[in-house]
C-alpha cells in the first residue's frame, strides 16, 4: 500500500512541477519598474512605461531596425545586433565603430535627427520596427509611421534609476530579436560583474564624500537621493551630498545652497565634458570659491569621446559594471590597481 501512495505521490508532483513550469512562462517578467515582458507561445506582450504592445509571434524575431536615438545604441552592439540596424537618427552622435562602418557602406541610412526626422526614407525602407524614447511633441511624427504600417516600440531607459535594471533592457532586446539566450548571458555577467564589485567597495573602510553635475545657467541640477547616479556612488561606497534627497530627478538647486551642501566634498564627479580646470572657471568664476575645486579632484565623462558622440552615453547605459567600477576606481583606487579608468577622465 505504501508503494502505491508513494508512487501517487510522485506523480502529483510531477504533474504539480509541470503546471508550475507553465504558469511561470505565462508570467510577466519584470524588467523594472516601467518594463514588463510575457509571451503565450502567441503573443509576445511588453509593458513598456504607459505603453502596452501585443505582438503576433509570427513577426518576430524583427530583422530591419531602425533607432531614433542614440543611447538605445548600446543594447544593439553588446550583443553584435549591429547589422539588424538599416536606418539611425543624428549618426554623428553614435559612437560606435562599426556602425560608421556600416554607414560608410551603405548598409544603415542616415534617418535625419530630431529637428527633422526623413519620414520618406523610413517609410520607404519599411522597417519592421522603430525603438526610440517617447517624445511627447512628435505625436504627429509616430501617428504618421504607424499609419504605414511600422511598428514604433517605445523604450526610455534614461527614466530607469537602477543600473542594472537599466542594463536588463537588454532581454526586451534579446525577446524582440530572437536572440534570448545571448541576451540572458549578457545580462547575468553584466550583473554577476557589478555585484562583485559592489562587495570589492564595501572592503574600503574609507567613505569619501561626493559632488556631482555642475551649474547650467543659474541652477545647478543635483541628482536626487534615488537617481540613478545616487545609486552608483553608494554601490561604489561613498557618500553622496544629496543622498538624503527623496527625489529621482535633478533637483534644481542655487550655487549657494550646493556650496553650503558640498563643504567637505573630495570628490567633484561628472563635471559634465570639460578639457581643464581653467575652462570650468571661464564657466563660472563662483567655483573656485569651493573647497572641492581646490583641493579635491575632478572628473569628467570624456574617457571615451569622439567629436560629438560619448560611448558613456551609448555603452555605458548598458555596461553598468564598468561605470561602477570607474566609480570605485576614483574613490578607492587602492582597490583596482591595474584598471584604467573607462568612461570618466580627471580633470586638471
Amino acid at each position: 500500500m505504501k508503494r502505491y501512495f508513494l508512487l501517487f505521490f510522485l506523480i502529483f508532483l510531477l504533474f504539480a512541477c509541470k503546471k508550475e513550469t507553465k504558469l511561470e512562462q505565462n508570467d510577466w517578467q519584470k524588467i523594472s519598474q516601467n518594463v514588463e515582458i510575457k509571451s503565450d507561445g502567441h503573443f509576445l506582450k511588453l509593458k513598456s512605461g504607459k505603453f502596452n504592445y501585443k505582438i503576433p509571434t509570427s513577426k518576430l524575431p524583427f530583422k530591419r531596425i531602425m533607432l531614433l536615438n542614440a543611447s538605445l545604441v548600446g543594447y544593439f552592439t553588446e550583443l553584435s545586433l549591429e547589422n539588424k540596424i538599416i536606418g539611425i537618427s543624428s549618426p554623428e552622435y553614435v559612437y560606435s565603430k562599426k556602425i560608421h562602418q556600416l554607414l560608410k557602406e551603405g548598409k544603415i541610412q542616415n534617418i535625419g535627427n530630431e529637428q527633422k526626422y526623413d519620414l520618406e526614407k523610413i517609410i520607404a525602407l519599411k522597417p519592421d520596427v522603430i525603438f526610440t524614447n517617447y517624445i511627447a511633441s512628435f505625436d504627429n511624427t509616430y501617428d504618421l509611421i504607424k499609419k504605414n504600417g511600422i511598428e514604433i516600440i517605445f523604450l526610455d531607459e534614461y527614466l530607469e534609476q537602477n543600473p542594472l535594471e537599466k542594463s536588463k533592457y537588454l532581454l526586451v532586446i534579446g525577446e524582440l530579436l530572437g536572440v534570448q539566450k545571448e541576451a540572458t548571458v549578457r545580462f547575468n555577467e553584466i550583473k554577476n560583474s557589478y555585484d562583485s564589485l559592489k562587495i570589492l567597495a564595501q572592503s574600503s573602510s574609507v567613505k569619501p564624500s561626493v559632488l556631482a553635475n555642475e551649474m547650467y545657467g543659474n541652477e545647478w541640477f543635483l541628482p536626487g537621493g534615488k537617481s540613478n547616479l545616487a545609486a552608483f556612488v553608494l554601490d561604489a561606497n561613498a557618500s553622496y551630498i544629496n543622498a538624503g534627497n527623496p527625489d529621482f530627478k535633478a533637483v534644481p538647486m542655487s550655487f549657494e545652497e550646493v556650496f553650503a551642501k558640498s563643504q567637505q566634498a573630495q570628490y567633484w564627479i561628472n563635471v559634465g565634458n570639460h578639457q581643464t580646470k581653467k575652462e570650468l572657471l571661464q564657466i563660472n568664476p563662483n567655483y573656485a570659491k569651493m573647497n572641492v575645486f581646490n583641493t579635491g579632484e575632478l572628473y569628467t565623462l570624456t574617457g571615451k569621446e569622439e567629436r560629438k558622440s560619448n560611448d558613456y552615453f551609448e555603452s555605458g547605459v548598458v555596461r553598468a559594471d564598468l561605470v561602477l567600477k570607474d566609480y570605485i576606481k576614483i574613490f578607492h583606487s587602492e582597490l583596482l590597481p591595474k584598471y584604467n579608468l573607462t568612461y570618466m577622465k580627471a580633470l586638471k
